[in-house]
């Protein structure tokens, strides 16, 4: 990670509720119900479940969720019209390490 990921990473985690998602997807399977499809929670939560738990508009949540997978906290699966999104474990591992190096 290079000091301007970081910057962009931090940026996104500026918000309360985007430090709630990543959150909640640290474990999908006890912070949402079971998804419809026959995809695992534990690979992506239904973009619907995200959005009913924040409590704030669509697409408020979508802005969110675009800017979070932008910067790579977030990996987004697609199947058919459905949208699921999860945590990319190695870029918050990455950006925690840059702290923790950085931090002097």
């Amino acid at each position: 990670m290079n000091a301007k990921e970081f910057i962009e990473i931090s940026k996104c985690l500026s918000n309360k509720t985007r430090l709630d998602i990543l959150e909640w997807l640290k474990d999908p399977e006890g912070n949402f119900p079971p998804n419809t499809t026959a995809m695992p929670n534990s690979e992506g939560v239904c973009v619907t479940y995200i959005h009913e738990k924040t409590g704030l508009s669509q697409s408020t949540v979508s802005t969110y969720l675009s800017n979070m997978s932008r910067c790579e906290l977030l990996e987004m699966k697609r199947v058919g019209k459905w949208t699921y999104f999860k945590r990319n474990e190695a870029v918050i591992k990455a950006f925690s390490t840059y702290l923790l190096d950085n931090r002097d």
